[in-house]
C-alpha cells in the first residue's frame, strides 16, 4: 500500500484532506485525513494548508492538493447528476481510497462498484471499519486488477448489464498501459447500457522536456517519494474520446481550467504547465 500507485492514492487523500479543510472547500472528505493518518509512509503529510511548507505556495501541497480537490468536486457533481437522472450503478475503476459511497448523498437504490487491488481495498476497509463509517449507498468492492480479467467480477458482484450505469475512472487511465485502456474501454462499452455514461482522465502523449522540470514533479519526487514522471505510462496514448465516438457515444473533453473558470476557484494555468495537457473526457452513450 506504500508504493507505486498506493503512495499516489495516498498523496490524492492528503489533497482531499487539506480540501476539505480549506474555508473555500470545493469538496468534502471527512475520511481521507484518516487514511493519511493510518499508513507509516504518510502519518506526518499535511492535512491542512497551513500545515504544508509554504503554504498555497507549495507546488505539491497548494497547486497540486487543489486540482486534486478541484477534480474530486466535478468528478462528485457527475456522478450525483447520473444518479439523480435515474442510474442506480456507479462503478469507480481504480477506487482506491475514494469514499463517494459513504461521503456523498446517494439516492435510495444506488449501488455503488469499487474495483481496485485487494491490497488497496484492504487497508480502506481497515480505516473505514476503525472509524465507524457507514455507506449511504449499497457498497461492493471487488478486489481486481484492472490490467487484467475483472469484468466477471463485476458481474459476479450483482452488476446489470441491461440497468443504466455510471462509471468513473479517476487518475487511472494515465498510468495503465495502452492495450490496458483500450480493453477497459472496450469492456465499458460492452458493459453499459444505452442512457449509462462515463467520465474519466487522460494526459495525451509525453510531457516535453521543459514541462518534465515542473516543480510539481519535483516536489512530489523529493517530499514524499511519489514519481508521477515514471509511473506515467510511457506508451502512445490511444485516443479513447474518439474510440467511444466510433462507438456511437457522445463526448465532451475539458482541460482542469474550464472547471476554476467556472466555479470560481482552482489552479490556474502557468508557465510549463504540469496540468496543461490533463484532459476530463465525459461521454455518454445514447
Amino acid at each position: 500500500m506504500e508504493h507505486g500507485v498506493g503512495l499516489t492514492a495516498l498523496m490524492v487523500a492528503a489533497a482531499r484532506a487539506i480540501e476539505t479543510h480549506r474555508p473555500d472547500s470545493l469538496a468534502q472528505d471527512p475520511y481521507a485525513e484518516h487514511f493519511v493518518r493510518a499508513a507509516p509512509v504518510s502519518a506526518g503529510w499535511p492535512v491542512r494548508i497551513g500545515d504544508a511548507p509554504e503554504g498555497d505556495a507549495s507546488p505539491l501541497w497548494g497547486r497540486l492538493a487543489r486540482y486534486f480537490g478541484l477534480r474530486t468536486r466535478v468528478f462528485d457533481d457527475h456522478l450525483l447528476r447520473s444518479a439523480h437522472a435515474g442510474t442506480r450503478q456507479v462503478v469507480l475503476l481504480g477506487a482506491g481510497l475514494d469514499s463517494r459511497a459513504f461521503r456523498l448523498d446517494w439516492p435510495p437504490g444506488c449501488v455503488v462498484y469499487e474495483v481496485d487491488r485487494e491490497e488497496v481495498l484492504a487497508f480502506k476497509h481497515r480505516v473505514l471499519d476503525g472509524v465507524g463509517a457507514t455507506p449511504s449507498a449499497t457498497r461492493r468492492p471487488i478486489g481486481a486488477d484492472l490490467r487484467d480479467e475483472w469484468a466477471g467480477a463485476l458481474l459476479d458482484a450483482g452488476y446489470d448489464p441491461t440497468a443504466r450505469s455510471a462509471w468513473l475512472a479517476e487518475g487511472l487511465l494515465l498510468y495503465l498501459p495502452a492495450g490496458a485502456e483500450k480493453r477497459l474501454i472496450d469492456i465499458v462499452d460492452g458493459l453499459a447500457t444505452p442512457g449509462s455514461d462515463l467520465a474519466y482522465e487522460v494526459k495525451p502523449g509525453v510531457e516535453p522536456e521543459e514541462v518534465r522540470d515542473n516543480p510539481v514533479y519535483t516536489a512530489a519526487r523529493e517530499q514524499i517519494g511519489v514519481d508521477l514522471l515514471g509511473l506515467f505510462d510511457g506508451e502512445p496514448r490511444p485516443d479513447s474520446a474518439a474510440d467511444l465516438g466510433a462507438r456511437g457515444w457522445s463526448t465532451t473533453t475539458r482541460t482542469p481550467f474550464h472547471f476554476t473558470r467556472l466555479l470560481g476557484r482552482g489552479p490556474e494555468p502557468e508557465r510549463d504547465d504540469a496540468l496543461a495537457a490533463n484532459r476530463w473526457v465525459f461521454a455518454a452513450k445514447p
